[in-house]
């Protein structure tokens, strides 16, 4: 019989007799091939990607220089970095702040269109009354396929705003699709890595952006 849930995944938790001693000692071992796997794979990103993300930055911040805002928007653990990206350009730490919102953060504007038009659109719907030309959009999906993602992709290209995306996997209908200006695919097929170094590109793309742009200007 398949083990399901946590007792699946970590099956020396719930062994009949447990030695503390043997199950920290594997605890200690998937720590450590996690960590070993992260690194290797931001290196390959860094590696295969490196030239990709600094051209997308600066067009980014061509965009950014003229009026452009920033939209961005994913599905559940990507929602949540969507809405990570665009506290991160609009409230950086340091840097310069610039224009941008996620989609995902408004949850009356989400429900009424899932509800009343249908979950495909909550996205291509938002971007069709906000998106003006010169923006960008920033759209995420772990697998690729998220039609609301791709629906949204599909709108913002109609409208002339340039649209840059990150999947994981081998980039599913989201690299198929053409609709991406700049697409950035993490090789993995583990969500959790995937999601680990995308945050690690999203912010190289951004400190490359503030870069291109230069120190921000005293009053």
């Amino acid at each position: 019989m398949k083990a399901e849930g946590v007792e699946g995944l970590y099956p020396f938790l719930y062994a009949v007799e447990n030695d503390p001693e043997a199950v920290l000692a594997e605890v200690r071992r998937s720590t450590v091939e996690k960590a070993t796997e992260i690194v290797a794979l931001r290196r390959r990103v860094a590696e295969e990607q490196g030239e990709a993300l600094a051209a997308c930055a600066a067009e980014m911040a061509a965009r950014f220089r003229t009026g452009g805002r920033l939209l961005t928007f994913g599905n559940g653990g990507s929602s949540t970095d969507a809405a990570d990206i665009a506290q991160l350009f609009m409230q950086p730490r340091t840097g310069r702040a610039l224009p941008a919102f996620c989609l995902g953060s408004g949850v009356a504007v989400l429900t009424a269109l899932s509800n009343d038009v249908g979950f495909d659109v909550v996205y291509a719907r938002q971007i069709a009354a906000f998106g003006r030309m010169g923006d960008m959009v920033f759209g995420i999906s772990t697998s690729g396929g998220s039609q609301n993602v791709l629906r949204a992709f599909e709108e913002a290209r109609r409208r002339g705003l340039l649209t840059v995306g990150m999947a994981g996997y081998e980039g599913g209908q989201m690299a198929e699709s053409g609709v991406v200006d700049h697409l950035f695919v993490v090789p993995s097929a583990s969500g959790h890595r995937f999601q680990e170094a995308q945050t690690t590109a999203y912010h190289v793309l951004w400190t490359l952006g503030q870069e291109a742009f230069g120190p921000p200007e005293l009053k």
